[in-house]
């Protein structure tokens, strides 16, 4: 599923698709999101442990049209999805549920010297949490990219983060000796 550049190398671009979970739908993030994003992210608690302070909807729009735009290395990915509850009959419009938006998940997906390698991270809004959300949403994340043959998966998580540490277990994921910017680097290996 890998794309093919100029000299027919693999350039490791892969776009977001939609997810669906048991609970879920992972819908590829447009600028259109931004403002109910800004409320569902609004919380200052959110940032305790990434630094900074909630965006205001027209920042998000900006950022989500900056990661609209993509990386300027032709083998990179940025694949960015909202998480909407799928609540009531049916799945709402387009098959994108009906429920809220309660966070967002993404992949910074390149390829390295085994195949594709992905950096994902995760944030559920405050009225959002102790669902389950978070590991349900990185779960659907991770078997979307091993589909897409991902060898190696890693995300960054705050020693002191205890949540954001049980969403990396339940997606399988190990912390290592890694350390880049105050957080431990966690990695899930493909299965050999």
């Amino acid at each position: 599923m890998e794309n093919l550049g100029r000299e027919g190398r693999a350039t490791g671009r892969v776009e977001a698709e939609v997810i669906r979970t048991e609970r879920l739908v992972l819908v590829p993030q447009r600028v259109e999101h931004a403002s109910e994003m800004a409320d569902v992210l609004s919380d200052p608690a959110l940032h305790t442990f990434i630094g900074g302070a909630p965006a205001t909807a027209d920042e998000l729009r900006s950022r989500y049209a900056r990661m609209a735009a993509g990386p300027a290395d032709p083998a990179e990915s940025w694949c960015n999805w909202v998480i909407r509850l799928r609540e009531g009959d049916g799945d709402g419009e387009e098959g994108l549920g009906q429920g809220p938006l309660t966070g967002t998940v993404q992949a910074t997906i390149s390829p390295s010297g085994s195949g594709l390698v992905a950096e994902i991270a995760w944030v559920v809004g405050t009225a959002f949490q102790g669902r389950g959300i978070a590991s349900e949403a990185a779960r659907g994340l991770v078997d979307w990219l091993e589909q897409r043959s991902v060898r190696e998966t890693a995300a960054h998580v705050h020693p002191d983060h205890a949540a954001s540490g049980a969403v990396a277990r339940a997606v399988g994921l190990e912390p290592t000796d890694e350390w880049h910017d105050g957080e431990v680097r966690w990695v899930r290996r493909e299965a050999r």
